[in-house]
């Protein structure tokens, strides 16, 4: 049955095919999309709680203001 959501392709060395075979195998995915998905989720959210902190955290010139 073919799917309806969206497709890409992306192009991989083989250094970066196998880390994501060997989480796969690790967390026994069933295949490597379901890998490849979880690993994006992971790099979204951890990009996002960076981002969340970057945006919490005090500028240069509030340290200083502050004397820390």
């Amino acid at each position: 049955m073919p799917t309806e959501k969206p497709r890409y392709t992306i192009t991989l060395d083989e250094e970066m095919l196998k880390k994501i075979d060997d989480f796969r195998f690790e967390n026994r995915f069933p295949n490597r999309t379901q890998a490849t998905l979880e690993l994006i989720r992971i790099g979204i959210e951890a990009l996002e709680k960076q981002q969340e902190e970057q945006k919490n955290k005090p500028s240069s010139e509030e340290t200083e203001r502050k004397g820390l």
